[in-house]
């Protein structure tokens, strides 16, 4: 955690500010003398007002002193309280809100670069006195039966915590509200605001693990019930498991490390069994967050075979209508064949022709009928021998 110093003068000039986490009684700095201003040095960009800020209050022994409505006025106040804490929260705030907070609380570029971009991955970075966080909320949707993501930048300083919000979740103002009613913990400084804000986006999980618990029940009842679109939801669900696993495994990490600098950075007893807690919470989630990857990975197998079955019952119900239909189709050709033999000899016979000497022949006749026989009966034998019928 970032240590417990104070900061006199700030890179910028300006009059420093006493940090926040000491809570010893200590007289104002002394002001920095006045210097020349080099006709090189651009001036710091100004705080924008634009409505992105969605609350900053300076805090003073665990209790809110005051609610700037501006960048700008949060900056005066903060200044104008040596031994006071800004809480700034920002959604979704343009570049000139987050260059204004960067050269008033000497925040590192690249960390500022990361703030803007937003798409990054769980972290934990330490740049001199100031941490920069990332977090991966996440809100399960009932009317969707989805998972929400939303992403969490939080800048920890001596004397500050700024909260970059890109997304819905989660709800800080809920944070904020727990905090200033509990003022003997909000008094122990920006790290029990970090503490609250690891707390608030590990409990958010809750409800998702429970929601997407309900969801793979439903799946594997569809599963067995044959449904066919639910090969599409397996799919769907996995993929924000596996955006969720990104969310919850990094942060066991971060944890971790936060809590291997208790020593270091004379992290309050009080917070460091918080932290912990934090910690047990978010590895049980991490857990079963596998557990549903390996769930739904067998779910999808266990689907798969059932579909194959499924289709090899279908070929196989074709194969043997095809079959029959074969036997058929040969028990008709036989005794189509078996027809057409007379009806040949009988169509020739039955031309009548002059010169034919059967018709002169006494025998001619019976000699027709017992040829058509003989022919049927061949036919007859060869085919039932076949077992064409």
């Amino acid at each position: 955690m970032p240590q417990r110093r104070a900061r006199p003068t700030s890179k910028n000039g300006r009059p420093g500010r006493m940090s926040g986490w000491r809570r010893t009684a200590a007289p104002p700095p002394e002001p920095a003398p006045e210097t020349p201003a080099s006709t090189t040095d651009a001036p710091p960009p100004e705080p924008s007002d634009a409505g992105s800020v969605v609350q900053a209050a300076l805090y003073r022994d665990g209790v809110r002193v005051s609610a700037p409505d501006t960048l700008a006025d949060t900056f005066r106040e903060l200044r104008e309280q040596p031994a006071g804490m800004a809480w700034i929260g920002l959604a979704r705030p343009t570049e000139s809100e987050l260059l204004s907070l960067a050269a008033e609380f000497d925040l590192h570029p690249l960390a500022v670069e990361d703030a803007m971009e937003a798409h990054q991955r769980p972290k934990l970075e330490r740049y001199g006195e100031t941490l920069f966080v990332v977090l991966s909320a996440a809100r399960y949707l009932d009317t969707t039966e989805e998972v929400d993501f939303g992403e969490l930048h939080v800048f920890v300083g001596p004397d500050f915590v700024i909260t970059v919000r890109h997304g819905a979740a989660p709800d800080l103002s809920a944070v904020r509200q727990r905090m200033e009613e509990s003022p003997e913990l909000l008094k122990l400084g920006p790290e029990a605001v970090l503490y609250a804000i690891l707390d608030a986006v590990v409990d958010g999980y809750a409800p998702v693990v429970t929601g997407v618990q309900t969801d793979i029940d439903e799946i594997e009842t569809e599963v067995f019930r044959g449904d066919p679109k639910v090969s599409r939801r397996i799919y769907e669900l996995s993929r924000e498991m596996v955006e969720f696993q990104r969310a919850t495994r990094p942060l066991v990490g971060m944890l971790h490390s936060l809590m291997a600098g208790f020593a270091k950075y004379g992290t309050d007893e009080e917070l460091q069994r918080y932290l912990r807690d934090v910690a047990d919470h978010v590895t049980h989630t991490s857990e079963r967050v596998d557990g549903f990857r390996q769930a739904l990975s067998d779910i999808l197998t266990v689907n798969a075979t059932l579909v194959t079955q499924e289709q090899n019952a279908e070929m196989r119900a074709l194969a043997e209508a095809g079959f029959e239909q074969n036997e058929e189709i040969k028990k008709i050709s036989s005794w189509a064949a078996i027809l057409f033999a007379p009806t040949l000899v009988g169509t020739i016979y039955g031309m009548n022709f002059d010169r034919m000497p059967e018709l002169g022949w006494r025998f001619g006749y019976p000699f027709a009928i017992g040829l058509m026989g003989v022919v049927c009966v061949s036919l007859y034998l060869i085919f039932k021998r076949r077992d064409w019928l």
